[in-house]
């Protein structure tokens, strides 16, 4: 079986592409061979040259907006099997945006399935989503751990000792890069030993603007750039705190890997991240910046609450089960979609 995978146009290290490349490398052992494709959201030529040359048994979207406008856009054949990933940015912000969620809302009619990796977001779409509560699909969300080696200190030569606390993430505003480095002003104050590494792609040009202007003058910041998307478990061993400073979240691809590895977690407060982190197990969360200070330096000093919040979980995060999930409801909406021709 064929499967027609589309994502938005962006760098390789974001995580619509760490999701498609996952399930890509995966599915094929269930019997569904992917095929990729990156679409701009106001242009639908690149699905149509897809499809004018392949006719897949099913077509995934990963983002309901950004693949599903142009997905729309292309007047593709209403027969084809569709599934919709819907994402953080879909559900709390696009659902609401007067221009974009009648987008949302065909494109719901149209597919199958909607998938969401988020178990605590499925009850509050079902209430904002009369008529489609029978296609939601909770898909619980795996990880590839990759091998490739990383030397995160050297690289950015710093010295061992002082706790380094890692922000993977794309630099834009949703993800608060730059909102997290001034909050951090007040931990250098009190622990001046301290290291903030950011890494992830550009991806607005004004706010990475005033970012790296803000980075430049605080000595104990760093930006590493992307790293590979294989090295990026190497680099989270590295760090003493993984971060999450983001506004809004579906399941962050970063922090489903830092889970995984057990690296202690401090995030905010929102329904994305909370899917992930368990306060006081597997991490802290906060929702103001003064908690954020205070547990940022409870992580720094205490080396117990660190090691008590380590706890390396793989098995709750496992791409081959996922995979095999996903792999039975395109197997299923395809044998709806043949019955019903």
């Amino acid at each position: 079986m064929q499967l027609l995978i589309i994502i938005p146009k962006q760098p390789e290290t974001t995580g619509n592409h760490v999701t498609a490349e996952r399930f890509a490398a995966k599915l094929p052992a269930h019997n569904w061979n992917c095929t990729i494709i990156e679409t701009e959201t106001d242009s639908p030529s690149a699905i149509e040259i897809t499809l004018k040359n392949y006719l897949p048994d099913a077509v995934l979207l990963l983002h309901a907006y950004r693949s599903g406008k142009p997905w729309l856009l292309a007047n593709a054949p209403k027969v084809l099997p569709l599934a919709v990933l819907m994402t953080g940015t879909d559900y709390n912000h696009d659902l609401h945006n007067p221009e974009r969620a009648p987008i949302i809302e065909m494109l719901q009619q149209q597919a199958s399935a909607i998938i969401v990796q988020n178990q605590l977001i499925l009850p509050r779409l079902g209430k904002e989503l009369p008529g489609i509560e029978s296609k939601l699909q909770l898909l619980p969300p795996g990880i590839r751990l990759g091998s490739e080696p990383f030397p995160l200190r050297q690289k950015l030569k710093l010295l061992e000792g002082p706790p380094l606390f890692l922000c993977p993430a794309g630099i834009r505003p949703v993800k608060g890069n730059l909102e997290l480095l001034l909050m951090c002003d007040q931990i250098v104050e009190q622990q001046p030993n301290f290291n903030l590494v950011f890494c992830g792609p550009a991806l607005d040009n004004d706010y990475t603007a005033r970012f790296f202007d803000t980075l430049d003058a605080r000595p104990w910041a760093h930006y590493l750039g992307e790293v590979p998307k294989m090295a990026m478990a190497e680099t989270m061993r590295q760090a003493d705190v993984i971060l999450n400073n983001s506004v809004s979240e579906g399941v962050s691809n970063s922090l489903v890997e830092a889970a995984a590895l057990g690296r202690p977690i401090l995030a905010t407060d929102i329904i994305g991240n909370r899917a992930l982190v368990q306060h006081g197990k597997t991490g802290l969360l906060y929702f103001s910046q003064e908690q954020f200070v205070k547990h940022a330096l409870q992580l720094i000093r205490d080396l117990k609450l660190r090691r008590r919040l380590a706890g390396p979980n793989p098995s709750s995060y496992n791409a081959d089960r996922e995979c095999e999930q996903l792999a039975s409801l395109l197997d299923r909406i395809t044998k709806q979609t043949e019955k019903a021709q």
